[in-house]
Parts: C-alpha cells; sequence; structure tokens
C-alpha cells in the first residue's frame, strides 16, 4: 500500500521477483449502489499496468456479497469521458441543465451506460492483474 504518497496509486502490486509491477486504483462502493464515483483521473489512461479495482463493500453484518471489477486503464480511459460527456449533454430532471464537476460515474451491473458500456465483463477478473504480473 502506498499510504498516500503516490497519488495515482493505491496498491502497488509486484511479481515475486520485485521485477514486475502494476499500479491498483481502488474505488470502493456497497454492494446496492447503482454506480461508483471515479474522479477525472479515470479519463487518463496511465497505461496498461494500472488497473482500476472498483470494490463493493457490504456493511459489516450484511450478508450481500463483496463485488470487485478488475478494469483496465485503458479501457476506463476511453468510456468515462464518452459517458461523462453523453450525461452532460443531455438534460437533468426537469429539463435542467446539468453542470459539469471533477465525479464521473461508473455504472454497476445490471446498469450500462448511455453508450451501452458496462464492467460486467470485468467482474473478478483478477487473472488482468496477475497476466501482467507473469
Amino acid at each position: 500500500m502506498t499510504l498516500g504518497n503516490t497519488p495515482n496509486t493505491d496498491i502497488l502490486v509486484s511479481d515475486p521477483e520485485g521485477t514486475k509491477f502494476v499500479h491498483v486504483q481502488v474505488n470502493t462502493f456497497r454492494p446496492s449502489d447503482r454506480s461508483v464515483a471515479v474522479g477525472r483521473k479515470a479519463e487518463r489512461n496511465f497505461g496498461e499496468r494500472f488497473i482500476w479495482v472498483l470494490a463493493g463493500i457490504p456493511k459489516a453484518g450484511s450478508t450481500e456479497p463483496f463485488q470487485y471489477f478488475i478494469v483496465p486503464s485503458p479501457v476506463m480511459a476511453e468510456h468515462v469521458p464518452a459517458a461523462h460527456a453523453a450525461w452532460l449533454g443531455a438534460l437533468g430532471k426537469n429539463g435542467h441543465v446539468r453542470q459539469d464537476s471533477d465525479v464521473r460515474q461508473v455504472l454497476l451491473p445490471p446498469k450500462t451506460d448511455s453508450l451501452g458500456w458496462s464492467v460486467e465483463k470485468y467482474r473478478n477478473r483478477w487473472d488482468i492483474i496477475e497476466q501482467l504480473l507473469t
């Protein structure tokens, strides 16, 4: 864990020899949520060795399961800006014009964004990180 000393990396993962590394950015949500908030940095492609882990952590005592979506940075950088632009361009509740902010939302399954993208195919895809370390 980087303990906040690396602005874009929460966890630095390495192979046993310490010769290959993967940077992991973690964003959490409750499993009952419909989306997870990410910042503007989700729009930036940090390269193939940067992974987003969207982690659904249930409340203490809950019977809901933990949920994990392991999404490569290039995928987030492709879909997040497009989905945000579509959201921003649409009218909000009661026809009001939406205002931009630093928050970006990634919809959670079974939801898809207005362009049809879903993180479902990245559910429990820990193999993505494993492959980068082999």
